[in-house]
């Protein structure tokens, strides 16, 4: 080892051409290459603080570093951690000059964290690069692609935070590439930063929309279809939910997906016991099972508001005492949860606590939709009665075209 430090501190000091000089350092790299495991880290490190230098041209040492980052994707994952980070370690004082090759190394340790399922600290290794604060200017794809490696990282170790705000990062860039792969891939990191905040409407969307992409492989896109009921399931009862509800109950392929009798009996209205939760329960993901302000399950909490939201299609009112052993919970947590839906408007009713009932009120959605539609119909009468005042010429020869077609 002392022969090669020896050669390496010649090199440093002697004249020649470019071309003369990296020969020389290739040379002495592929002899160090035939070394063992311990021997090839210690050489490694000595030929890379060689070749950085501050005498070495620049020319020769980017040359020679994006060989050796070459070379580091090869070797056994606990040299090329070793010597990676030793290469980051050394070139720091000097990294707006290697910003290409230490970006390269970077994505290679990351790389080789993550196959060691240390999510953590492959995405903090990613942030280090300087994507927005360096010289070299990367393309959106690169940035972007980059940023959501890192936000995916973050949410593979449960931390939805940090991984949020590589997704807003994300954000900016996206509308900006033509690359199906990385608009799928915001997708579905977007999705799943939802999911963990528990916006499950607005993750269950982005889930049933990834669940028609035909770029994704059909095993992928049944996970995501799984994902969107399991979020809807999950979501507070109201319009929204309904709707989604809707959507999913007529998508065939929901029905392949074990979770479907709790899909159709939310859509038909129909009461669910707690016992027939315990299958749907083994579905569900870590941050799926924490418990609400009330001491319930989100899962728990989500079917007390569904059952409560049955319970006024099926009654007219009802004690909170009966209210109570419907939900199977306890009669004034059964008045709270009503009360809060009444409020927040995702139920129709009034509350009599004189006497402790819950009084449901049904609205006509048919009656709604047909002043809706007569709306739409005076407004469209309104348009055509100002074309005519404005353009009557206009108006008959588009008629007349209309007749005739």
């Amino acid at each position: 080892m002392a022969q090669f430090r020896q050669q390496l501190a010649n090199l440093t000091s002697s004249g020649g051409s470019h071309r003369d000089l990296a020969e020389k350092y290739r040379a002495i790299l592929d002899s160090i290459l035939t070394f063992g495991e311990d021997e090839l880290v210690e050489g490694l490190k000595a030929f890379i603080e060689a070749i950085v230098n501050e005498n070495v041209s620049l020319v020769i040492s980017r040359q020679l570093l994006s060989e050796v980052g070459s070379t580091l994707v090869q070797l056994e994952d606990s040299v090329s951690k070793a010597v990676s980070h030793f290469t980051l370690e050394v070139v720091q004082p000097r990294v707006i000059s290697f910003e290409d090759q230490v970006g390269a190394i970077r994505q290679h340790l990351a790389d080789i964290y993550e196959r060691e399922q240390n999510w953590c600290q492959a995405a903090k290794v990613l942030v280090g690069i300087p994507l927005e604060t360096g010289q070299k200017q990367y393309s959106v794809d690169y940035k972007l692609e980059t940023y959501l490696k890192i936000a995916r990282l973050y949410l593979e170790d449960e931390d939805p935070v940090q991984g949020e705000a590589y997704i807003n990062r994300a954000a900016q860039l996206q509308t900006q590439t033509k690359n199906d792969d990385l608009q799928i891939i915001y997708k579905v990191c977007q999705g799943r930063v939802l999911d963990y905040k528990r916006k499950f409407i607005e993750a269950a969307s982005r889930y049933n929309e990834l669940s028609y992409k035909t770029a994704i492989h059909d095993s992928e896109r049944i996970t995501a279809l799984k994902n969107a009921t399991i979020c809807t399931i999950l979501a507070a009862a109201g319009q929204q939910r309904s709707r989604m509800l809707a959507t999913l109950y007529k998508d065939e392929r929901c029905q392949q997906l074990s979770c479907f009798n709790i899909l159709e009996k939310m859509y038909l209205d129909r009461l669910i016991k707690r016992t027939e939760l315990t299958e749907f329960e083994t579905l569900l993901q870590a941050h799926q099972k924490a418990l609400t302000a009330d001491g319930s399950t989100i899962l728990e909490h989500a079917v007390i508001e569904h059952n409560l939201l049955a319970a006024s299609k099926l009654y007219n009112n009802i004690t909170f005492e009966g209210l109570g052993a419907l939900l199977e919970i306890a009669p004034n947590k059964a008045e709270r949860i009503a009360s809060r839906m009444i409020t927040e408007e995702r139920m129709h009713g009034h509350i009599d606590q004189i006497d402790s009932v819950v009084h449901f009120e049904t609205r006509q959605m048919l009656d709604t939709w047909d002043k809706q539609i007569q709306s739409l119909c005076f407004q469209v009468n309104s348009v055509i009665d100002k074309i005519t005042t404005k353009e009557p010429e206009w108006l008959n020869k588009t008629m007349e075209a209309q007749m005739v077609s």
